[in-house]
């Protein structure tokens, strides 16, 4: 049994629960007991063979606030989404059969031009926020628009609803890359913008906890002028603000900085000062070698994001090869990149390409030459990188159950209505009906979703 003394306790609940506290390793917790204090931070953990086990099934049978799971329910820990394009939320679905460049050009920055429309940002921003939490993601980090406005809007919002959010205003100068109507109108402009919006995300009102921070997020070296990400670089040292931009992310992206800088997104990032233990990289696919061990020297994590890799990369990234060499990596939805609003489906796409990666695809090729050996993960790895692994990137107390930790959990019904999880009593074994959850889950099961306490999806 874990405890931290001196939290006054503002509920306790009982029942299953799993967690995978490392990598490569998965828990379930059955019986458990967990307090959670009024800060929304886990006071005590008791598990049936704990000394005090017996004591703290008390305090839950006496506590006002105890809440009793129901067989065919379990808690875990909850999803962290390092890549979501806010904005997208409309286009979920739509396009993905085009390049990068072309999806981007005909289809994502008109959109994104919109947001010049605060009404119209507040209405999108509400309906995704909402249906995140309803499907488990109590972290989400957001890249939002050129707009301080609506990016302020989604900073409120998920204040409002209760998610952690990472919000950030985007930045993008370069006329050769970006639109006439979409686009900062200088770096100076972008600057001002940026530091304005940080600023203002920190002065919210109720946000003295900071449940939703600022992000410094220069879209990707090929949307900003090399003055823009020195400054950017500038403001991320002087703030110790996030940091969040694409990397990498395709043949194209990956080639044209190249030839523009003479080296590539991971040395050049590093040169502007935008490689901190705070930053996160979305995709990476083609980093390597030398850029492996400069983002892990410089600490920085790497939002995995597998079913949009292999749309717009073509490509799938070396997971368990960046893992291996220490990297803090996550997953991420990239909306609208990626057509799920679930981090679910980002496990199971991540196994998958994974399997993929390791075997190889190509039916010519003779087995032994088709494929990367030793490329696989599995659900449990998969369960880590959206809960524990995802919170080491950001480097924040959740993501498992222990003392001193916030409690963000979902609550997965296996009961519910259209629910596709099906279990067998005289066949599954406890970690056979995760692996069940893992693979089958929906929003259906998600009948219950906390952040930092608070319960924030579920009746």
């Amino acid at each position: 049994m874990t405890r931290s003394a001196s939290l006054v306790t503002s509920f306790v609940i009982r029942g299953d629960a799993a967690h995978a506290p490392r990598r490569g390793e998965v828990l379930m917790l059955e019986d458990a007991i967990i307090a959670v204090g009024a800060e929304g931070r886990i006071s005590s953990v008791a598990l049936p063979a704990d000394a005090g086990y017996a004591e703290a099934a008390a305090d839950h049978a006496a506590h006002p606030q105890a809440i009793r799971l129901a067989k065919g329910q379990y808690l875990l820990p909850g999803l962290i989404d390092l890549h979501i394009h806010a904005p997208q939320w409309p286009q979920l679905g739509k396009a993905l059969h085009l390049p990068l460049q072309d999806w981007l050009q005909k289809n994502t920055f008109p959109l994104e031009a919109r947001y010049a429309d605060t009404a119209y940002a507040r209405r999108v921003y509400d309906s995704l926020v909402a249906a995140l939490l309803a499907n488990g993601t109590t972290t989400a980090v957001y890249f939002a628009t050129i707009h301080n406005e609506a990016s302020l809007a989604l900073a409120e919002i998920c204040l409002a609803r209760g998610q952690r959010g990472f919000v950030g205003r985007v930045a993008m100068d370069d006329p050769g890359q970006c639109p006439a109507d979409y686009r900062d109108p200088s770096a100076e402009a972008a600057l001002d913008g940026t530091a304005e919006f940080l600023d203002a995300v920190r002065a919210l009102p109720g946000n003295g906890g900071s449940l939703v921070q600022p992000v410094i997020t220069p879209r990707f070296i090929p949307s900003c002028s090399d003055k823009l990400l020195a400054g950017l670089g500038r403001l991320a040292r002087a703030s110790g603000c996030p940091v969040q931009t694409h990397c990498s992310e395709s043949d194209w992206e990956h080639a044209y900085v190249l030839d523009r800088l003479g080296r590539s997104d991971t040395e050049a990032l590093s040169s502007f000062g935008l490689l901190t233990r705070r930053t996160v990289l979305a995709h990476a696919n083609f980093i390597a070698g030398k850029d492996l061990e400069i983002v892990r020297s410089a600490g920085s994590g790497i939002a995995h994001c597998p079913l949009s890799n292999l749309y717009f990369a073509n490509a799938v990234f070396p997971l368990r090869a960046a893992l291996d060499k220490g990297l803090h990596v996550g997953l991420g939805t990239d909306i609208a990149g990626g057509h799920s609003a679930s981090i679910f489906d980002a496990c199971r796409q991540a196994v998958a390409v994974s399997r993929a990666l390791e075997g190889g695809v190509d039916p010519d090729r003779p087995a032994g030459r088709r494929g990367r050996p030793a490329s696989r993960i599995d659900f449990g790895e998969a369960f880590w990188l959206a809960t524990a692994g995802g919170a080491e990137v950001l480097d924040l107390p959740a993501g498992r159950f222990a003392a001193g930790l916030y409690f963000d959990a979902l609550l997965v019904d296996v009961n519910a209505p259209g629910s596709n999880v099906f279990f067998w009593e005289d066949f599954d074994e406890p970690t056979d009906r995760l692996q069940k959850i893992i693979y089958n889950a929906t929003r259906a099961n998600i009948v219950g979703t906390w952040v930092a306490g608070r319960r924030v999806h579920g009746g």
